[in-house]
């Protein structure tokens, strides 16, 4: 098959306090993103985001509509925001090429018929990341560079969390239905991201990790601010973050991930912060 589906169930955080390792990890990690020559999708009830991943060797690959959506193309009534992170690649979206380079982004709005995963070189074969929400209205294409980018640094080598946060995909650079996403890049000697921590109800997110050496690891903490759980992540691996779970991590290397978000509004500071002291 070239495009493989799962489905997550949305979670009472009353029952997740009762979840073990395993169980945690069967709901919110999302372990096979690039396989190649296949589309990897998990299709999450919060907020019905889809966070997928297409990696086109030898053939072209095709966003295809899955069962779950009961549409006739995969974007009839959805948005989809795309970032490159692997070799130099080509969105072709009904019939018109853009080229999309390492962490270059591709916003597409509701109603393109086919959008197509090119690689340019086989021997660095493209790896496309993408996350997907329901939409009502229908926005122009896009791409967006870095150097689009509202970028802010924040946090301090002193307490291991200086990073930028390159804000791509997101209302003050282009109009969106509900999908906001960008790209955070840790310093070298910085491990600790989205701290101090915080939850959003009125949006769900989900966080791609990558830029992560062989041998290394992330420990992405969730859950209620005093009800926290951890996932240990590798590279190149996603997790789904409920509204009512804050969402941090830590590693054992700097990093670089994509954050995702969907929901009721589209207000990057809509947070609602937690002291370190308050978690449990």
């Amino acid at each position: 098959m070239k495009t493989n589906t799962q489905l997550r169930y949305a979670s009472n955080p009353q029952d997740v306090n009762n979840y073990d390792t395993d169980r945690i990890r069967q709901e919110y990690l999302i372990q096979k993103l690039f396989i190649p020559e296949q589309v990897n999708m998990t299709y999450s009830l919060f907020d019905r985001m889809i966070i997928g991943g297409a990696m086109p060797i030898e053939e072209n690959l095709t966003l295809e509509t899955i069962d779950y959506l009961k549409s006739n193309y995969f974007l009839e009534r959805r948005e989809i925001g795309i970032y490159n992170v692997g070799g130099a690649g080509i969105i072709d979206i009904d019939g018109k090429q853009y080229n999309l380079d390492y962490k270059e982004a591709i916003y597409i709005g509701m109603g393109a018929k086919k959008v197509v995963f090119i690689s340019r070189e086989k021997a660095n074969p493209s790896k496309f990341y993408f996350n997907s929400t329901p939409a009502h209205i229908s926005y122009p294409i896009q791409k967006v560079l870095k150097a689009n980018a509202i970028s802010v640094t924040m946090g301090s080598l002193e307490t291991s969390n200086e990073r930028t946060i390159n804000k791509m995909i997101v209302n003050q650079i282009l109009k969106t239905c509900q999908l906001q996403m960008g790209m955070t890049e840790l310093k070298q000697g910085s491990v600790w991201n989205t701290f101090p921590p915080h939850t959003h109800t009125r949006r769900m997110e989900a966080y791609f990790y990558f830029e992560l050496p062989e041998d290394n690891a992330i420990c992405h903490f969730m859950g209620e601010p005093t009800q926290t759980k951890h996932i240990w992540l590798e590279n190149e691996q996603a997790v789904i973050s409920p509204e009512w779970s804050i969402h941090s991590a830590c590693g054992t290397h700097n990093y670089t991930f994509i954050w995702g978000m969907a929901g009721e509004n589209l207000d990057y500071g809509d947070q609602d912060f937690f002291k370190a002291t308050e978690l449990r």
